[in-house]
């Protein structure tokens, strides 16, 4: 049995620490069910680790319809966990932009500049895309590369320009290949913006690389579904679990996502 009183308080607890603030009243029972089922049973769930579940939250709320002051106080939950760094967020803005649309890194990007004015956290320099001179030839060829390498089978053929100056020599030459965000954190953000789209190829290639990567197991994406449909909704987050069980079938078996 599980006491509504005690429900409420460790939602109550877990959503001061997710978004570093006092708690405040609940007017309505949409404002409490946040507490009552998003904070206390969602994110207190044991199966993906804390700093997986802000970024999936970071990313899912930048690319929805979700409130500024409930984007801001993932970010500063994020900030005063210390489970992201101010640079690492800055870093997820970017990613975010990629994959949700330079509006949505926009709105994430704006969130962290307002929490870190507030917090007294001053920006750092940052790591431009490029700082000197490139050749062409070779950035396409690092795209590929860097494809392979994330996707874990051959990129495509740089025919169009959305394949060659978008996939390959921004998305995988430049973006995926940055240090300032580890592979594993890359995926979660990735996974929001593919499952945003309902894109039905890249969301399932996207979960085949997720897996056959080691970066996340299939217990942890079925996890993420869950996460993700607190912004994205039940019904965009319903195919998902399918897929997740589909292509850890496929890696299991040693078959490639093509296979």
């Amino acid at each position: 049995m599980i006491d509504p009183a005690q429900r409420s308080a460790r939602g109550q607890a877990m959503a001061e620490v997710i978004t570093g603030r006092p708690g405040k009243a609940h007017a309505s029972q949409l404002a409490a069910s946040w507490r009552d089922f998003v904070f206390a049973e969602i994110w207190t769930r044991p199966g993906l680790d804390r700093r997986a579940r802000f970024l999936i939250s970071l990313a899912s709320a930048a690319m929805t319809v979700t409130p500024d002051e409930t984007l801001d106080g993932y970010v500063r939950g994020a900030l005063t966990t210390q489970e992201l760094a101010l640079g690492e967020l800055r870093e997820a803005a970017l990613h975010v932009a990629a994959y949700g649309g330079w509006g949505a890194g926009e709105r994430l990007d704006a969130a962290i500049a307002r929490i870190a004015a507030e917090l007294g956290q001053l920006p750092g320099p940052f790591v431009p895309l490029r700082d000197s001179p490139w050749d062409g030839a070779q950035r396409l060829r690092d795209g590929q590369r860097h494809f392979e390498e994330v996707m874990m089978f051959p990129g495509p053929q740089p025919d169009n320009p959305f394949q060659s100056a978008g996939i390959l020599d921004f998305v995988f030459a430049e973006l995926w290949c940055r240090e300032g965000l580890e592979q594993r954190a890359r995926r979660w953000l990735t996974l929001v913006g593919v499952c945003i789209a309902g894109a039905p190829t890249p969301i399932e290639s996207h979960f085949h690389a997720a897996i056959a990567s080691g970066n996340c197991t299939e217990a942890e994406l079925l996890e993420f579904v869950l996460q993700f449909a607190v912004h994205a909704g039940w019904p965009r987050a319903s195919i998902l679990s399918r897929v997740v069980v589909a292509q850890a079938a496929k890696v299991a078996a040693g078959r490639s996502y093509h296979g």
